[in-house]
């Protein structure tokens, strides 16, 4: 992703794009897989942790990162690729390794419909199959 892409999309979510957040965008972009704060942090140097996660931050707010709870070792960031600040519309299904640790994204598998009962309101969901990747897989034989 260029530095003009890293601008465009700031810009469509609202965001002013300052020279750490197309930083942080570039690399979460050059990644193609969720990626931990830690991951991040090793990928951009030029970046303390704090001003990394206040990138980060700011993004989950305007809908530019998704924040996915894979139940291994914490949250990671992916791009949204939604046109919204409002909202996300490409919600996913990821693919968490239990041997390497890594999270994969499934694009063209949508989350699954789910019903939540009258009362209830849903803000997010987080669908994560878990198992053990083709690389590892490899491994293994």
């Amino acid at each position: 992703m260029t530095q003009q892409e890293c601008t465009e999309l700031l810009t469509l979510h609202g965001i002013k794009p300052t020279a750490n957040r197309i930083v942080v965008v570039r690399a979460l972009a050059q990644a193609g897989r969720p990626l931990t704060l830690t991951e991040l942090e090793y990928q951009i140097l030029s970046i303390d942790k704090s001003g990394v996660f206040r990138a980060l931050t700011l993004f989950r707010e305007h809908h530019l990162v998704h924040v996915i709870e894979d139940g291994g070792d914490g949250v990671r960031y992916e791009l949204c690729h939604s046109h919204s600040d409002h909202e996300d519309d490409d919600l996913h299904v990821h693919f968490f390794c239990e041997q390497c640790h890594r999270t994969f994204c499934l694009p063209d598998i949508p989350v699954p419909q789910v019903d939540i009962p009258d009362g209830f309101m849903m803000t997010s969901v987080n669908y994560i199959v878990k198992g053990i990747c083709a690389h590892c897989k490899g491994k293994a034989i």
